[in-house]
């Protein structure tokens, strides 16, 4: 009895160890494009995985065949997975939406549909926060700090949710900075541009100001956001001076310390006066280091309005993101 095409994948990867889908087009003597969607139904039934990034992409079979449940999954939610799940492994395997986290659930032996069900949940909590695109990041600085330098205070994203850890946008952000790739920047740019596009437009940004990074890097995740941004605004210079010994905000658990490093370490190098003043950084932990940077704007009177903005922040109140 002939093999049908799926089966037929099946036992050639099982044959190799692993295969490119070139190597099963020749084998199975079908076009690259019909490899693919056989590939992209086994993947789906977590039968196969993929690893590797083009054009080194190799297949090999998964470990066990998904339960059933995987199709009991309602269409929305298979969607909503879709569009904000992003797990990297341990072996820098990117997985994303709803294949990305059966392969999660499997790891973890936890139940698909009832755990779907509950990510989908807690996201829909923390959206609750989200308004245009934009969560408000206010109550943090407001509980945080006994003097508050900034007029209005944003980030895009949670870096992280109660149970499945880092979100989305928190995975691209650590990846993208620590492991300084391109490619994961760029994803990231288009990810925050719109909502970052719609602020300056909201509020009519007149200038913007990009927090220094700290630690040398040959690709600096700050310096990239400036460049593919492209936002036809002044900016404000914003210079991290060089100390005896480098210390990165990340590594310091206390905030007087944080405050401390923010007001001794960056210098607003700017004469010209602006309205309204967009701050961008990457992560907010503490947030000191907007609100020392916006301080030290206030007091050389070079803005009257100052908005700072984050790609990523904590939930709660002062809170160490100590990876970023």
């Amino acid at each position: 009895m002939k093999l049908k095409t799926p089966e037929r994948i099946i036992a050639h990867i099982k044959s190799r160890g692993q295969v490119t889908a070139s190597d099963l087009a020749d084998h199975l003597g079908i076009s690259r494009q019909a490899v693919h969607r056989q590939i992209n139904k086994l993947q789906e039934q977590g039968r196969v995985y993929k690893v590797g990034r083009a054009p080194k992409v190799y297949y090999l079979i998964a470990e066990g065949k998904v339960k059933e449940d995987v199709v009991t999954v309602p269409k929305a939610l298979k969607k909503v997975i879709d569009e904000y799940f992003l797990n990297i492994t341990p072996s820098g395997e990117k997985q994303e939406g709803f294949l990305g986290f059966v392969d999660w659930c499997k790891k973890r032996k936890e139940p698909l549909e009832k755990t779907a069900n509950e990510y989908a949940y807690t996201l829909k909590k923390y959206n609750a926060y989200r308004k245009d695109g934009l969560i408000d990041g206010m109550y943090k600085a407001k509980s945080t700090f006994s003097k508050v330098a900034v007029d209005k205070l944003f980030y895009i994203d949670f870096y992280s949710i109660e149970r499945f850890g880092k979100t989305k946008l928190g995975q691209l952000l650590l990846y993208a900075k620590q492991s300084q790739n391109k490619g994961l920047i760029k994803e990231l740019v288009q990810i925050v541009r719109p909502p970052i596009e719609r602020l300056v437009r909201k509020y009519k940004v007149t200038a913007v100001g990009f927090i220094p990074p700290t630690v040398k890097r040959e690709v600096q995740l700050m310096r990239e956001l400036e460049r593919q941004l492209h936002l036809a605004l002044p900016k404000i210079s914003l210079v991290k001076i060089k100390t005896d010994v480098t210390v990165p905000q990340k590594t310091l658990n206390k905030l007087d310390d944080r405050i401390e490093n923010a007001k001794r370490t960056i210098i607003v190098d700017e004469k010209k006066k602006f309205k309204i003043v967009l701050l961008i950084d990457d992560a907010l932990g503490s947030g000191a280091t907007i609100n020392e940077t916006a301080k030290k704007i206030r007091g050389q009177k070079l803005a009257d309005n100052i908005i700072g903005l984050a790609i990523a922040g904590s939930f709660s109140g002062f809170e160490v993101i100590s990876e970023v």
